[in-house]
């Protein structure tokens, strides 16, 4: 037998799932054990076919709108954010809803809401029709948040007042690339507003600073994650840009063109916010079957943080209340 090639993996910490979403899948599967199936779920709960199959398996269904769902059965929100008119919408048909809104994007929202108040414009930076962005825009009138993709994009918005201004950001996205946008704002803006604390999120940050630290070291990195995932889409930037140009997203180990990687011997694998560790170790029993595998952790920081769950899922009365993300 032809002897196994050597391949060192170094495995980013942290990865995978944030608190945020861990408390968003919690939502789904404890509102499953106490009212049963089916429990409806308004959009994909995180952006993760495997997570959702999962769920589905369990008697989660999945909707697009409200309007596909029944009465009488629970409702719940994903957890990147919903414009205010789904619960005003679920309040005027009497549906019983669970908020899994991340907390983090929660933040985002009432500052906004608190920008607006102050009777200021609301610049968000972050991707045109990403549900976290829908969801923010969504909490204030229209025309109250001006969107912003790119540095280009600074110099073309309009806006009502230069000097009453105040920005946001999506909470997933690339550290480095919005450094560039918020400059350019400053720069135009110089009267512009920042938010009270950071708005992208500390798992993202954590997630980032991890790769850049494996990126210089490696011949490739893997990234597991959804294409529709914009926390893990940026993982495969920041990569690339950190020094390792072979930097690809797959979804499982399935995906994976392992002849295109036969030569590789040292290879980075890291995980999006919203992808399970037991799709990390279905990649390194895919590798194992064709090298001689020897696993490193390396760790850039050490994640605590938990985010309880709403109260209508602790509490003895919880069936009849209805919930927000800040409960």
């Amino acid at each position: 037998m032809t002897a196994k090639p050597p391949l060192t993996i170094l495995l980013a910490a942290p990865r995978g799932f944030c608190a945020g979403v861990d408390r968003a899948i919690q939502i789904v599967e404890v509102a499953l054990e106490r009212y049963g199936a089916p429990v409806y779920v308004r959009h994909e709960i995180v952006h993760n076919r495997f997570v959702v199959e999962s769920l589905e398996a369990k008697g989660a269904v999945f909707v697009d709108e409200l309007d596909e769902v029944p009465d009488g059965v629970p409702v719940v929100f994903s957890a990147h954010g919903v414009p205010k008119a789904v619960p005003a919408e679920a309040e005027r048909r009497g549906l019983f809803y669970l908020d899994a809104t991340c907390p983090l994007v929660s933040k985002v929202h009432r500052e906004a809401e608190r920008r607006h108040a102050e009777g200021r414009q609301v610049i968000l930076i972050g991707h045109a029709g990403h549900p976290e962005v829908v969801g923010t825009m969504g909490q204030l009138p229209p025309g109250a948040v001006v969107l912003v993709e790119t540095v280009e994009d600074v110099a073309r918005i309009e806006v009502e007042d230069p000097g009453n201004l105040a920005f946001a950001t999506q909470t997933t996205l690339s550290v480095d690339e919005t450094a560039g946008i918020l400059a350019a704002l400053q720069e135009r803006f110089p009267a512009i507003s920042s938010p009270r604390k950071e708005d992208i999120c500390y798992a993202t940050t954590n997630r980032q600073q991890a790769v850049k630290a494996i990126a210089p070291t490696v011949d490739a990195v893997l990234v597991l994650g959804a294409p529709n995932s914009s926390n893990s889409k940026r993982l495969v930037e920041v990569a690339k840009n950190g020094g390792c140009t072979r930097a690809q997203l797959v979804q499982r180990a399935a995906d994976i063109d392992w002849t295109a990687l036969s030569d590789i011997r040292r290879l980075g694998i890291t995980a999006g916010a919203s992808a399970p560790e037991v799709l990390v170790e279905e990649v390194i029993a895919a590798a194992k079957e064709r090298f001689e595998v020897s696993v490193e952790q390396v760790r850039t920081a050490t994640e605590d943080v938990v985010f309880k769950l709403p109260k209508a899922l602790t509490e003895e009365d919880g069936a009849s209340r209805k919930v927000g993300a800040d409960a």
